[in-house]
């Protein structure tokens, strides 16, 4: 039946031993059985107990309508016993849009814990929310008597970044709580260059095009998860090679992320950026470019996308990049 098949939208994610995937309607039975425990409940705020077992059906219709719009992520952690897959908890992600958030939150059944399946499972999800959501940072709020959680949050790299206090449905009280953040650098790292001898900040050469077609839209490649910044929207370009002019090496880049040739005469020296980050300075000459051959693929695992210029503010992008949207718009 269709009402246990989960949402098409949704790709589960996988780790080395796990499975996050959406919850469909036969979950309902195991996860009222695994939930329906005060060792677990006790450190969700918004979980009463007992739990119901009318609770647990009507939860996983939520989540699947909440997929389906964007709103959040709630998804079982699973793995495998020889050919039979068994929930083992959950994670879920909710999301607060307006201010670029997303909430984590997750529990793994006492049988489950001690293996690192907590960390495993919640740092995937906040990668790939990164990767690939709308998103700023990663909050997560945990009982100050969770040492557990806390130290999870900890190992995947969050920070600490403040206390309060919020009502706990099971204990039927206020419990202080610490609050944690995860920015793109916390879980991805920054760009480095390499180290000088004098401990100066190496220099980093990198050139960039905005690529503009018949409708004035300017390309932007989202960086995959697994890079540096992943989930940053940037121009199509890259490291120059030594001995490599800003030109060859953007008909390189162009063709190698992209799949498209560009000549030399069609590229247009148009600004530069040049911005100090924590570990190196980014010198990028950006170059204006409409007239390739090809069809703009995404070769490298990034998403691609034509946007009209004056959205192109609305996009997160590298620091670096950001000074370069305002003279693009006023140009084009």
């Amino acid at each position: 039946m269709t009402d246990h098949l989960p949402p098409s939208s949704f790709e589960p994610l996988r780790t080395d031993r796990l499975t996050l995937r959406p919850y469909v309607a036969d979950d309902a039975a195991e996860l009222h059985r695994l939930l329906n425990n005060f060792a677990i409940i006790r450190d969700l705020a918004a979980v009463e107990f007992p739990y119901e077992r009318d609770l647990a059906d009507a939860w996983i219709a939520s989540t699947v309508a909440q997929i389906g719009a964007g709103q959040a992520y709630h998804l079982a952690i699973t793995g495998q016993e020889g050919d039979a897959e068994i929930q083992v908890g959950a994670v879920g992600l909710r999301l607060d849009s307006a201010n670029r958030i997303g909430h984590l939150g997750y529990w793994v059944a006492p049988p489950y814990r001690g293996h690192g399946v907590a960390g495993e499972a919640a740092g995937r999800l906040a990668r790939w929310a990164l990767a690939n959501l709308d998103l700023d940072r990663i909050a997560a709020s945990v009982a100050t008597d969770n040492p557990g959680s806390i130290a999870v949050l900890r190992r995947i790299g969050f920070r600490h970044v403040g206390e309060g206090m919020e009502y706990f449905l099971a204990r039927k009280s206020d419990q202080k709580t610490l609050r944690f953040e995860a920015t793109r650098a916390d879980l991805f790292g920054t760009p480095e260059g390499d180290a000088q001898a004098d401990g100066s900040k190496p220099l980093l050469l990198v050139a960039a095009c905005a690529l503009v077609d018949v409708d004035r839209r300017v390309l932007l490649a989202r960086r995959p998860e697994g890079k540096k910044m992943a989930g940053l929207w940037e121009f199509p370009g890259g490291k120059l090679n030594p001995g490599e002019t800003p030109e060859a090496a953007l008909i390189r880049e162009l063709k190698e992320e992209i799949g498209i040739d560009v000549a030399k005469s069609c590229l247009a020296a148009f600004a530069f950026a040049s911005h100090s980050y924590d570990n190196f300075h980014l010198l990028m000459p950006l170059f204006l470019c409409r007239r390739w051959r090809g069809v703009p693929q995404p070769l490298e695992g990034q998403t691609l996308a034509w946007v009209a210029v004056d959205r192109l503010g609305e996009y997160a992008m590298p620091e670096a990049d950001r000074p370069l949207v305002p003279l693009l718009r006023d140009f084009l």
